[in-house]
């Protein structure tokens, strides 16, 4: 089993009156994670779904008796799939207030649906936490540096969920199966989302744009939608951990662009399987926007892991000077290029390097990405 480097956090913020909310795509190994922790705590957790209608029954109409009632005996209450259960905000609210000694836990696969019914509720009572596909220092830490260096093309072609990174040989067929019974399952349960077809076509156009700006008029015009509904179904895909956004930097120079903005994919594989292309590395087109992908999204799941100080961007000019992903920390530039090829040439442009406060390059290539990313 390959330690996730959330469990630390996630038990260090235990029996300290606050509820503990555990969001993430689904198949990235939530209840896993739960039930290794609580493990540890064995005749002590009662462990609750959020799909069986009993407990739908029990928890969307709580009282603080009837909670009580249902905890004796346990200091610990896991409710999986909390999402849902109607009204769960409340109920875990009753547990916070009327019964602090019960460490409550939630997971779900959907922030829209879990934060909404537990934001207002909730306000000053959770500590929330994010699980995203495998980490590179999660893999690497699991076996060593080097021999996850080894399978950086498998993981480019087919990411890091767990299960495609413990079955390696069934990986296509796999992502399939995830790509089609999961990708889109929370989202076709939103009230908002009206057109199945519509959303895979934006998902598509997005994986077919990785590393380029990204414009709402052009997809619209590409998937026969009004600008207003693409918006809408990619802050969707934002929201249910398909997509991240990475906004174009600009503060000092006139010829910045002013509202740039680029979309990656939180895994290589759900991107891949989407267009339908598991192609070696060797016979593809798209190598350079792949490894930017992988770059870029284990970049921000190790910002998002240590809940870093920084801000993550792109630059680019109208006069096309660009660098392909840069960070401000605290009023300090960190600039990187993101190369797949061994021997690609950098130059960081002089007009960023002039007018900021740089105080780090370095082009980002397969050979050194542990200096990246560890």
């Amino acid at each position: 089993m390959i330690n996730r480097a959330l469990v630390n956090k996630i038990e260090g913020s235990f029996f300290k009156g606050k509820a503990v909310i555990l969001y993430g795509p689904r198949q990235v190994g939530k209840t896993t994670l739960i039930n290794s922790i609580l493990d540890s705590y064995q005749g002590s957790v009662m462990r609750l779904n959020g799909d069986e209608s009993d407990v739908k029954d029990l928890l969307s109409m709580p009282t603080s008796a009837k909670l009580r009632n249902l905890t004796a005996g346990n200091k610990i209450i896991f409710i999986d799939e909390a999402q849902k259960i109607p009204g769960i905000g409340t109920a875990i609210k009753l547990f916070t207030d009327n019964i602090p000694e019960v460490q409550v836990v939630a997971t779900g696969s959907s922030s829209f649906e879990l934060a909404d019914k537990t934001s207002e509720p909730l306000t000053g009572r959770k500590y929330e936490f994010l699980l995203l596909p495998l980490m590179f220092s999660e893999l690497s830490d699991s076996t060593s540096v080097l021999d996850e260096k080894r399978v950086l093309e498998q993981r480019m072609i087919y990411g890091s969920y767990p299960e495609i990174v413990s079955k390696p040989a069934e990986a296509k067929n796999l992502l399939k199966m995830l790509a089609a019974s999961y990708l889109y399952k929370d989202i076709f349960n939103l009230d908002r989302i009206r057109n199945s077809l519509l959303i895979e076509r934006i998902v598509k156009a997005l994986a077919l744009q990785i590393g380029n700006e990204v414009s709402y008029m052009e997809l619209a015009r590409l998937t026969g939608a009004d600008k207003n509904t693409v918006e809408k179904y990619i802050e969707v895909l934002e929201k249910t951990f398909v997509i991240f956004r990475l906004p174009g930097y600009n503060a000092n120079v006139r010829t910045e662009i002013r509202k740039g903005k680029k979309f990656y994919f939180y895994d290589n594989g759900i991107r891949n399987a989407v267009i339908g292309n598991f192609n070696p590395m060797s016979s593809r087109t798209d190598a350079g926007a792949l490894w930017e992908n992988y770059a870029v999204s284990e970049r921000i799941k190790k910002l998002l892991l240590n809940s870093e100080d920084a801000f993550s961007y792109f630059w680019r000019t109208t006069l096309q000077q660009e660098i392909d992903y840069i960070e401000e920390r605290q009023g300090t530039y960190h600039a990187y290029e993101i190369k797949y090829g061994k021997t690609a040439h950098v130059k960081f442009p002089s007009t960023f390097m002039e007018n900021y406060n740089v105080k780090t390059t370095m082009a980002v290539r397969p050979s050194n990405i542990e200096d990246f990313l560890l």
